[in-house]
């Protein structure tokens, strides 16, 4: 049996679900979300569909009880490759690092630069972002 990820899905009208997938696939266009209250969930068991076209962006977790007011620290990160600053449409910001584009340029694996964020990757659905842009080296801007 495949393990399960942890997931929070952010949706464009502002809805999270918290949840567990088998077998995410940015191609697909869509996945199933196994509700995160069930402990004894199988893969074969029948889960939400969840269409990437009505997301914001899927949050790949450590824990569900993430910490809302926590500050991000991006000056930390000891995430290699050269760091962006991404901005959605709601005003929701992060930094990190991306990876190439998926799916016909549907959106791209992010990786938090905060190597404490309850986030390990974030699926981010690009057509929903209102702004992308690089920083400078973060790490050696600190050692200064």
């Amino acid at each position: 049996m495949p393990a399960k990820t942890k997931v929070v899905v952010a949706f464009l009208d502002g809805r999270r679900l918290k949840g567990f997938l088998f077998d995410f696939s940015p191609v697909r266009g869509y996945f199933f979300l196994f509700p995160e209250s069930d402990p004894a969930i199988e893969s074969s068991a029948r889960g939400l569909l969840v269409r990437l076209s009505e997301l914001k962006a899927l949050f790949f977790v450590r824990e569900f009880a993430g910490n809302a007011g926590r500050q991000q620290n991006p000056v930390s990160g000891a995430v290699p490759g050269n760091k962006i600053e991404v901005t959605f449409s709601d005003g929701e910001t992060l930094v990190g690092v991306a990876d190439a584009p998926f799916a016909g340029g549907l959106g791209y694996f992010f990786t938090p630069a905060d190597p404490n964020s309850n986030n390990e990757r974030i699926f981010v659905i690009a057509a929903n972002v209102r702004e992308s842009r690089p920083l400078p080296a973060l790490a050696s801007a600190q050692r200064a």
